[in-house]
């Protein structure tokens, strides 16, 4: 039995993630993990490998499940491109990123508040490309489509090339902070929290949606207040840190 786009859930999905990036900001506190993790005799932890992993397999299944159903073409309807790129993501997320990480365990509570949001979100956005979209068959030439999937493209090289300076900072066992340097990180502090956000906002541009866009915003929110954070801390706990270093946009903030 086919289905039928429902716009209902689409735009509560959206209207939801826009609100929890709101939220984030106002309460402006970052989420309990890494640098941020409380004490690790007061609640139930797992390796950091293993929660990065959990959190983010929902991610990359749920919408690889709805791509499996999809016609195969190397060039197939925009939006099975563009789901295959939400998918790329996810899959470096889940099944690179995840065994590289050397963080500190990760709090059973927080794993499972990431794990219902990439299960949301992945829902949220596969349904939306899967059943929703209607790109017209000229997209692939679309400014849009371009510029987006090229600064996903950016977003990800930045985002992959961050995290692993940071990944090879410690080594295994090691619980120590060091100051990140090379790459963006010469400009910014939370250069792999740039990466991610460019990476969203040219998923958003890409696909000219309001799931997407909410997502971006939801990212912003997020990544921003933790690249505040991880600013601030890097600044109290090193004396020598790069004066001329900002937050998260080089030269501004």
């Amino acid at each position: 039995m086919p289905v039928h786009c429902q716009q209902s859930p689409v735009l509560a999905g959206s209207a939801t993630l826009a609100t929890l990036g709101a939220l984030l900001l106002y309460l402006g506190e970052p989420s309990s993990y890494g640098k941020y993790t409380g004490s690790l005799t007061t609640a139930t932890h797992l390796p950091a490998r293993a929660a990065w992993f959990l959190q983010e397999l929902p991610s990359f299944a749920v919408p690889a499940g709805m791509l499996i159903g999809q016609p195969r073409a190397l060039l197939g309807a925009p939006e099975t491109v563009l789901l295959g790129l939400f998918c790329t993501h996810y899959f470096h997320r889940t099944f690179v990123y995840a065994f590289l990480n050397r963080g500190r365990p990760f709090p059973i509570g927080i794993l499972f508040k990431g794990s219902v949001f990439c299960m949301g979100n992945g829902l949220l956005q596969s349904y939306y490309l899967t059943y929703c979209a209607d790109y017209p068959a000229e997209w692939y030439t679309d400014v849009r489509f371009i510029l987006g999937v090229f600064l996903f493209i950016l977003g990800m090289g930045i985002n992959i090339h961050s995290d692993y300076i940071l990944c090879q900072l410690r080594k295994p066992g090691e619980i120590i902070y060091k100051i990140p340097q090379g790459g963006l990180f010469t400009y910014v502090s939370g250069a792999n929290f740039l990466g991610e956000i460019i990476e969203w906002i040219g998923f958003a541009l890409a696909t000219w949606s309001l799931p997407a866009l909410a997502f971006a915003f939801f990212s912003l929110c997020f990544l921003g207040l933790r690249a505040f954070h991880h600013h601030r801390f890097y600044l109290q706990i090193f004396k020598d840190y790069p004066k001329f270093r900002k937050a998260l946009i080089p030269f501004i903030f």
